[in-house]
């Protein structure tokens, strides 16, 4: 007959225990994909999240050692792989998975990381047109940040040689790939900018893969990027590699060897602006010499106007100008009435008695009454009577009337 054992009756916590055991002992060293929500990063740096699929969701811990080499920033809705191990919270019985790695999924953690930090600088306006400034058209001093011993150094020194050998240029010698790429060029950025006596910095490095410029992309060379008080060309990786550095920056060049150029003109293309400057500088002042002697012209004859003596010399000038016009036109009226006075006066002296009295006649006149006598009839015999001559007079006793003959004109 068999003796029937007592079943094993678990202490909550044993139960715990033992099925932590398990699940841990099971669950290590897995991947599990699902969704992101309920994420949060607490002030000690560590993350809390769900991951979910469709038919359930799982609790999920990052803590801050494991988050601080993530590339990218978790968010809500966001797919991603996550590689750990399952743990179990015995004081609630809760179990979760402790991620050791997470990476987005379907998009590359670097990737997504350039993505995000892109939108974030550029909502901060890191990106601006506005903040922007001005490259020196010619560059005394001209600061690299770069790899001593790559190719994009060579490049550089060799375009600024061929353009213009004169220019000064100090090479700071940094990592542009690894761990401490972007430290190193952070520092050298403040270094530059705490000596002073440049005019353009150029932080350059050829071409490669998004890990293999990832020091670009860092957000703490974009803020340096951004901080620097001397215009920062960006010359990383080759024409169609774009990072984060080329958007903060004061100019991108698609290679190390455009920076150059860009930086720099050719001496003949100086030479040839020169003289372009020169002859439009020239051709400015002249216009501008022309248009201020014209005004000052102006405002001269104003200051006369309004000078009281000088008014005064113009109002007599003009009076004396309208003295000699009136006299002029006095003595042309005067002129002109005394040809009229003299014809009128031809013509009455053509016909005045006395000119009538210089060709040989006479006038009678009856005395004393002074009647002219026109008709014999008026006198009498012994009358005396005033004969008017061109010169002289005579007075006469009338002798005898006679008859008027027929040819006699009677008056």
């Amino acid at each position: 007959m068999a003796v029937l054992q007592p079943p094993r009756i678990y202490t909550v916590s044993d139960l715990t225990a033992e099925i932590r055991a398990i699940l841990e002992d099971s669950f290590s060293g897995i991947w599990v994909e699902g969704e992101l929500s309920n994420f949060h990063q607490h002030s000690s740096g560590h993350m809390y999240f769900s991951l979910k699929d469709e038919r359930g969701q799982i609790r999920g811990v990052m803590f801050r050692m494991q988050n601080r080499q993530l590339k990218f920033q978790p968010k809500d809705g966001l797919s991603v792989l996550v590689y750990g191990a399952i743990g179990v919270y015995e004081r609630r019985g809760d179990y979760q998975i402790v991620a050791e790695y997470m990476e987005p999924k379907g998009l590359g953690a670097l990737q997504l990381a350039f993505e995000q930090l892109k939108e974030r600088l550029r909502v901060e306006g890191l990106f601006d047109d506005a903040r922007k400034r001005p490259i020196p058209m010619l560059p005394g001093r001209i600061g690299v940040v770069t790899s001593p011993t790559g190719a994009a150094i060579r490049d550089i020194l060799h375009v600024l040689q061929r353009r213009f050998a004169g220019v000064d240029v100090l090479i700071y010698p940094v990592a542009v790939q690894g761990d401490q790429a972007a430290l190193q060029i952070v520092e050298a950025l403040d270094e530059l900018n705490r000596r002073g006596g440049l005019d353009v910095l150029i932080l350059a490095r050829g071409g490669g893969s998004i890990e293999d410029l990832q020091a670009f992309n860092e957000e703490a060379v974009a803020r340096a990027i951004a901080a620097s008080t001397v215009p920062v060309i960006s010359a990383v990786g080759h024409e169609v590699d774009y990072t984060i550095a080329d958007f903060v920056a004061d100019l991108r060049a698609p290679t190390p060897s455009a920076a150059a150029e860009l930086v720099i003109a050719k001496r003949d293309e100086l030479a040839q602006r020169l003289d372009d400057l020169h002859a439009r500088m020239t051709g400015v002042i002249r216009s501008r010499l022309h248009g201020l002697r014209v005004r000052m012209n102006g405002l001269d004859r104003h200051l006369r106007l309004l000078n009281p003596v000088e008014r005064v010399r113009m109002q007599r000038r003009r009076l004396t100008e309208l003295m000699k016009g009136l006299i002029g036109w006095t003595d042309r009226r005067l002129t002109m009435r005394q040809g009229e006075l003299k014809a009128a006066a031809g013509k009455l002296d053509s016909l005045s008695p006395l000119a009538i009295l210089s060709r040989g006649y006479s006038i009678c006149l009856r005395l004393p009454d002074r009647a002219i006598v026109k008709d014999s009839s008026a006198v009498g015999a012994g009358d005396l009577v005033e004969v008017r001559l061109h010169h002289g007079r005579l007075r006469c006793n009338v002798r005898e009337v006679l008859a008027p003959t027929p040819h006699t004109p009677t008056s």
